[in-house]
């Protein structure tokens, strides 16, 4: 959420970034006339007030009761008027999305993104290489087939070796993260709705993507189910306030995630590259608006140091306005070089949302006197399906088995996984 003092001084970039981000269509001349109203109804409460506090000083009348009276109705009439302004103000200005940092292209779509950074050689093979779920099958790993009577399309079962290697990845993850002042965490997968809304990303449609369980007993009787465990970690400061010597205060949450996936098809919907169900590392801090470009800059590098470690070729982008999520002030992206499709695809992404979930989930922090709210990132650590396919396809073998790169070779107990 925007401050409507921000707001008011910065009219004009605000309804640039968002049509940048490709969310146009905001008023904002009906949430500062609403704002106006609001002020001059808090004005008129105060005055009330201060007129009551006055005669409950005095020795009342009849005509001191008569004002009491006439005042206490005058008082109940505006505070349900405020309740009216303040319930249409909130969700006009939770339809504002986050303004991108001056350091981020404008530009319409993915297709403007910045390559800014190229590590390893693209794997060449002297034979033509399997995609991962033809490895998988043959390999006994993966198993998408059955899936089909029990989930229907879009789910696997991994299997065998495969279960000991996403083992591998999660003990790795957190080790190196451990290292670095990261709380593991396990986070619950069901979210309120009123949580969603603090946290931006069901704002313009976004809500599509997930899956709603419906609960009577919980708000509105909706919950969603997560789609990355930083859904149910950003909010778990919600209405705290937190000390800036713990800051930044970094998770890493394990958890298993479940998005619709809606809208995509080809080359994705085959295996586990693009399910309905996944499991995934991820990467939570909070920390001080001076701190937040540098915080940024380091979940990068661990997302980059874990991929160095598993010998997988990438890429890291950097993404421009239009490819910007609504909570987000500047993202990058790590590419995965997927030798079956012959290009990069996405493996991670790391996010600032600057203070803007924060306002939104009241999540503050306190520097001697001062208090403010703390800047929010997020970042994948290990995307678990995306990274074995990774690893599947830029480590197999002319004969169809495939190597286990040597840092997870002490976690899952083997260096190669073979025919059985």
């Amino acid at each position: 959420m925007l401050s409507i003092d921000f707001i008011r001084q910065n009219k004009e970039k605000v309804l640039t970034s968002a049509k940048n981000k490709n969310f146009g269509d905001i008023n904002l001349d009906k949430i500062l006339s609403l704002d106006d109203k609001r002020h001059e109804v808090i004005i008129r409460i105060q005055k009330i007030r201060e007129e009551r506090n006055k005669l409950a000083g005095q020795k009342l009348n009849d005509k001191l009761r008569d004002t009491g009276r006439r005042l206490k109705e005058d008082l109940k009439k505006l505070e349900v008027e405020l309740e009216s302004i303040e319930n249409k103000l909130k969700p006009l200005s939770l339809e504002i999305p986050n303004i991108a940092l001056h350091d981020v292209k404008a530009g319409k779509d993915e297709s403007e993104n910045d390559v800014i950074k190229t590590v390893g050689d693209k794997t060449a093979f002297k034979f033509a290489p399997k995609d991962h779920l033809e490895l998988g099958e043959k390999l006994d790993i993966i198993d998408v087939r059955r899936t089909a009577k029990v989930s229907g399309s879009r789910f696997g079962y991994l299997k065998n070796q495969g279960v000991l290697l996403e083992f591998a990845l999660i003990e790795l993850a957190l080790k190196e993260l451990i290292t670095e002042s990261f709380i593991p965490i396990i986070p619950p997968t069901l979210v309120k709705k009123r949580i969603t809304e603090g946290l931006g990303y069901w704002q313009a449609g976004g809500n599509n993507d997930y899956y709603v369980v419906k609960e009577p007993d919980i708000d509105d009787g909706l919950m969603y189910l997560v789609g990355t465990a930083e859904h149910s970690i950003v909010p778990f400061h919600a209405d705290e306030i937190l000390d800036a010597k713990s800051l930044p205060l970094r998770y890493a949450a394990f958890s298993t995630c479940f998005r619709r996936e809606a809208g995509s098809y080809g080359k994705d919907t085959r295996g586990i590259f693009r399910v309905h169900q996944f499991d995934k590392i991820e990467m939570v801090s909070f920390t001080t608006p001076e701190k937040g470009d540098e915080e940024h800059d380091f979940l990068l590098s661990m997302e980059e140091r874990l991929f160095q470690k598993l010998e997988i070729p990438y890429q890291v982008i950097k993404m421009c306005t239009g490819d910007l999520g609504f909570p987000t002030a500047r993202k990058y992206d790590i590419e995965a070089w997927i030798p079956s499709q012959n290009k990069y695809r996405e493996v991670t992404s790391a996010s600032t949302t600057t203070d803007f979930q924060a306002r939104r989930l009241n999540i503050k922090f306190k520097d001697g006197n001062k208090k403010e709210f703390a800047y929010i990132l997020n970042g994948t650590a290990f995307a678990i399906g995306r990274t074995l396919i990774a690893i599947l396809e830029n480590h197999q073998q002319l004969d169809g088995s495939v190597k286990i790169p040597k840092v997870l070779q002490p976690y899952c107990g083997f260096d190669k996984i073979e025919h059985i």
